[in-house]
C-alpha cells in the first residue's frame, strides 16, 4: 500500500510555509522574525508529519 493522496490539509500546510517565509523573509526581515518564523514552521511540519503518518498507518 503507497502513501495516501494529498488532502488540503497537506496544501494548507504547504502555503502555511511559504507565508511565514513571506514574512520572515520579504515583509519583515530581522533575525527574530526569522528565529519565529523557523519555530512555527517547525510546528506546521511536525503536526503534517503526524497527520500524514496517521492517515498511511490507519488508512482503511
Amino acid at each position: 500500500m503507497g502513501p495516501p493522496a494529498p488532502t488540503r490539509l497537506d496544501a494548507l500546510a504547504a502555503v502555511s510555509v511559504a507565508l511565514c517565509l513571506l514574512v520572515a523573509y520579504r515583509l519583515a526581515p530581522s533575525p527574530t522574525v526569522q528565529y519565529a518564523a523557523w519555530l512555527a514552521i517547525f510546528c506546521v511540519w511536525m503536526a503534517w508529519f503526524v497527520a500524514f503518518g496517521a492517515r498511511w498507518l490507519y488508512a482503511e
